[in-house]
């Protein structure tokens, strides 16, 4: 088999409707458009959820709440998954990333005390709750706020 041999499975594509290219193609004339008309016209049509006057679903339903454009979204880890790393690392929010402990930073870092610390680390992160900070502590580590 040659490059020029290759070709897509039979059915598995078709062919462009090729319209306004003459009375023998079958689709000239009026190019599908039918006769006159809001739809035959350039630009006509309507707009996306217009129903025709009646009064259309996105301002039927009720709206309810608001979105906090100022809002932070922290990543949150919790203590025991920094078991893996050695005694007296410094570990950083770019560390974590590094490691594929997080994926992203986005607007912090948050470390949650959910599981048991065994090693003494020293954790930088942007927030830390009551919990986490106390057994960090009560490993013999430092935390340090960004």
């Amino acid at each position: 088999m040659r490059l020029h041999d290759l070709a897509p499975a039979e059915g598995s594509s078709k062919k462009a409707k090729r319209v306004g290219r003459g009375i023998g193609s079958g689709r000239g004339k009026t190019s599908t458009r039918g006769h006159k008309g809001q739809n035959a016209r350039s630009g006509g049509g309507v707009r996306p959820g217009f129903e025709g006057g009646q009064m259309p679903l996105y301002r039927r339903i009720p709206k309810r709440g608001f979105t906090n454009i100022f809002k932070k979204q922290f990543v949150a880890i919790n203590v025991d998954e920094l078991n893996r790393f050695d005694e007296d690392t410094k570990v950083t929010p770019e560390l974590l990333v590094e490691k594929g402990i997080i994926k992203k930073i986005k607007d912090g870092v948050k470390i949650l005390g959910d599981g048991q610390l065994d090693v003494r680390l020293h954790v930088v992160a942007h927030a830390f709750s009551e919990t986490a900070k106390e057994k960090i502590e009560a490993a013999g580590g430092k935390t340090e706020v960004i």
